[in-house]
């Protein structure tokens, strides 16, 4: 019997004997691809560099070295940490953080040691990289780095104002301040005028109103301030200082190391130490940048070529910093760290991969080798007012009052002065030393107090129970007679070894007399105490919730209740099966005080003194299903909320408009300045379904009234010419669901047309968010498309996204 084969076409390409056929259950290997930069790599790229070329020459002026090595530095920083750094969009150059270190190594030493530092120091980079150590330098107290940070920026402030009133810094903070009186008598005139419009476009250029400004701010704001004030000063006239770049061909290359050796070794450390720190901090903050750009984090289409950028790997940016120094160096220029500056504009701009960061530094070299006619027109004022505004910067109120809230002013403070009065290095070591100080004393800080209520002894402890506090411990402990009742309340995080066998010895023989002892606390590991009227419900304060609505045993209603057996109604009212309202009300209320008050009293504290400074306008429907701060992870101060039926925000105006609703957007934008404000729906919303089953005319109850509010989204929802609002994945369930889309999309623009939202809106100070919560999936969708696409997506539960 023959076999049958099945017959195939012959494939010309088949007789080339050289042809390998891939195995069949493996994909087809992949054509090799072609180089390709994306375009919004391209416009990134070109938003960076127009930013820092600017600051790199005014970088390069402060701290005293040729101006041509800021422009080397920024170069080497986007091309070669760029390529090889692990943060994909972190720009690098010469940073405002190093403007101090680097001056004082180039008064003491030189501008060709200053370079074999640089290069030393990047060599020691490389070390630490290759160890994997670059995590580490995360522990260092936020405090620490912001004081650092503020000392240079007042450093670099001082020394600036000398040159915007044409003169010349000295070389130490206290001798600029005592040659500042000097200075003022013998001000030039050209080089003031030139400094001020430098300042004035720097700061009103960002805050231009309208369609017109929404453009133009497109242009970095540095560029148009120098640009601006050397554009005047040259159809002015002014005689004024100007850059001078020296041509390439003398300009001076790293050499040998000459001086001290202890010196000399103190100068890399203090590099690297601020290099390191400044680019790992600054590789975590872009992190959290790119997680707010959900094309960046999934890789969807349209984020580029569909690439995920991952998180940042720490220990290779340690890497491509130190290369980039060590390139720097050895090339004659400024010491490399990732620029926060550069790095925000780079992610705002849209740049998608680390393409945009390496054409920057290729258009820097370009500029260097084309523009030097251009740069020479430049006046050194106005490169000094330029970089003094970024030094005010670098003080920030926002750090400051972080470091307030967390009760580290003392850990800021000294920084802050170490690093004006001494110097970086020394900074920093004098705030490590207080940061160790403040922790032990809060280690040690402990609060035991003991107080008697209605027969109960009651011993609270407040702060961490470690060895050092037994004795005070034991003392309270001991007031309480044999055979009484005593609570004990541990109001901290930490109980070490002594700690816990004095109490478990005291808590046996306090038992072993015949008196009870109850522990309650926040601890992990300590037992919480269940109340005999709470035996069947297990929530616990201040966590997630876990149904407080817990199931009662019934007990009958007395005779004469409307729920009694035999009455008129009975096991029809609300309170059938279950206990009564009031006594649910009042069990509720009871368990709050007794177990999540004390732990928020702290707060509700501090917001009762400084008042409510909330950061969100939240409107969401009245339904009991939504808890605001549930589904937000959200605490007291946190969320201005508006609740109504069916999440409505009326029109603006004498008839239709709602002062209420009005009132409070008016309020929260105006008098809160909250910077956000989200209209949150959900599925299954009866105001919704009602407005679907509304018929026209009849009687008009107060409901159908106030539902007149969402005819809008109806008719947007019948309309075909509108995008349909959606959700990501699958298509909305029913036409309740699809209107409720569709009335979120709809109520934000019913904000927008709020005088003070769009006051707001236009001065960029507010941004308006959409939200959808399904209940049945407990699942929560944010809107993510463009304007008017209407595409909801969802909010994953997964640990990358930042806290």
């Amino acid at each position: 019997m023959s076999a049958c084969v099945p017959t195939r076409a012959t494939d010309p390409s088949d007789s080339n004997p050289t042809r390998r056929n891939h195995r069949p259950h493996s994909p087809p290997p992949t054509p090799p691809r072609r180089f390709r930069i994306a375009g919004a790599d391209v416009s990134a790229s070109i938003a960076v560099f127009l930013i820092a070329l600017p600051l790199s020459l005014g970088i390069a002026l402060a701290t005293g070295a040729p101006l041509q090595a800021g422009l080397v530095a920024a170069a080497v920083g986007g091309i070669v940490a760029g390529r090889l750094g692990g943060s994909p969009l972190q720009v690098s150059g010469p940073a405002a953080g190093l403007t101090v270190v680097t001056a004082d190594l180039i008064h003491r030493y030189g501008w060709r040691t200053t370079c074999a530092i640089t290069v030393l120091a990047g060599v020691v980079q490389l070390g630490l990289g290759c160890v994997r150590v670059a995590r580490t330098a995360l522990a260092v107290s936020p405090a620490i780095v912001h004081g650092m940070l503020a000392g240079i920026g007042v450093t670099i402030a001082v020394a600036q104002v000398h040159i915007v009133l044409g003169g010349t810094p000295q070389s130490s903070v206290l001798d600029n301040l005592r040659g500042l009186p000097a200075q003022l008598a013998r001000l030039q005139p050209a080089a003031v005028s030139v400094s001020v419009l430098t300042l004035a476009l720097l700061l009103l250029w960002p805050r231009v109103p309208g369609r017109a400004g929404q453009l133009l701010r497109k242009v970095p704001a540095a560029l148009v301030a120098v640009a601006g004030a050397t554009a005047a000063a040259s159809f002015a006239g002014l005689t004024l200082p100007m850059v001078d770049l020296p041509s390439w061909s003398s300009h001076a290359l790293a050499g040998l190391p000459e001086g001290p050796v202890l010196g000399l070794v103190a100068a890399v450390l203090t590099t690297t130490l601020v290099c390191s720190v400044q680019s790992l901090l600054g590789a975590v903050a872009v992190d959290k940048l790119v997680a707010g750009r959900p094309d960046l984090i999934s890789g969807a289409p349209g984020s580029g070529r569909g690439a995920r950028v991952g998180r940042s790997d720490l220990n290779r940016e340690l890497l491509g910093q130190g290369a980039a120094n060590i390139v720097s160096g050895t090339l004659g220029g400024l010491p490399v760290a990732g620029v926060a500056v550069r790095s925000s504009a780079n992610v705002q701009a849209g740049a998608v991969s680390r393409n945009s960061t390496v054409l920057h530094g290729v258009l820097v070299v370009i500029a260097a080798l084309l523009m030097v006619p251009v740069l020479e027109f430049i006046p050194l004022a106005s490169l000094a007012a330029l970089v003094m505004a970024v030094g005010i910067q670098m003080v920030s109120l926002h750090h400051i009052r972080t470091v307030t809230r967390h009760r580290e002013v003392p850990v800021y403070a000294v920084t802050t002065l170490g690093v004006v009065l001494f110097g970086v290095l020394e900074g920093v070591t004098l705030g490590v030393a207080v940061a160790v100080a403040v922790a032990l004393h809060r280690l040690t800080r402990t609060r035991i107090t003991h107080h008697e209520r209605e027969g109960v002894h009651h011993v609270h402890v407040r702060g961490q129970l470690t060895f050092l506090a037994v004795p005070r411990l034991s003392r309270a402990l001991h007031l309480i007679p044999h055979g009484a009742d005593a609570v004990v309340e541990l109001d901290g995080s930490f109980m070490d070894h002594a700690a816990y066998e004095s109490l478990q010895d005291w808590q046996k023989t306090h038992t072993a007399q015949g008196g009870s002892v109850e522990l309650t606390g926040r601890r992990p590991g300590t037992r919480i105490a269940e109340p005999s009227d709470s035996a069947h419900c297990r929530c616990r304060p201040w966590t997630p919730w876990r149904n407080h609505q817990c199931e009662r045993p019934y007990t009958a209603p007395a005779a004469g209740h409307p729920n009694a057996p035999g009455e008129p109604g009975a096991g029809q009212g609300p309170s059938a099966g279950r206990e009564s309202s009031g006594h649910e009300l009042a069990r509720g209320i009871s368990a709050f005080q007794r177990n999540t008050a004390p732990i928020v009293r702290g707060e509700l504290a501090r917001l009762a003194r400084e008042g409510q400074q909330p950061d969100q306008l939240f409107l969401t429907c009245a339904d009991s299903r939504l808890v605001t701060s549930m589904i937000t992870s959200s605490g007291p101060g946190d969320l201005f909320v508006v609740r109504n039926v069916g999440n409505l925000v009326p029109l603006p105006g004498k008839e239709s408009g709602d002062d209420s609703v009005a009132a409070a957007i008016e309020y929260a934008v105006d008098v809160l300045k909250v910077r956000s404000i989200t209209v949150c729906g959900h599925s299954g919303c009866g105001a919704m379904q009602a407005l679907l089953n509304s018929e026209p005319g009849g009687a008009r109850t107060p409901l159908q009234r106030w539902l007149r509010h969402g005819l809008p989204s109806l008719e947007r929802m019948a309309d075909d010419i509108r995008p349909s609002a959606r959700l990501a994945g699958r298509a909305p369930a029913d036409a309740v669901e699809q209107l409720c889309l569709t009335n979120v999309v709809q109520q934000l623009e019913h904000l927008s047309a709020h005088e003070s939202v769009a006051r707001a809106l236009r001065k960029g100070e507010l941004e308006l968010h959409g939200m959808y919560f399904h209940v049945g999936e407990a699942q929560a969708y944010l809107l993510t498309g463009s304007e008017g696409d209407g595409l909801f997506g969802h909010v994953e539960a997964t640990a990358d996204l930042p806290a």
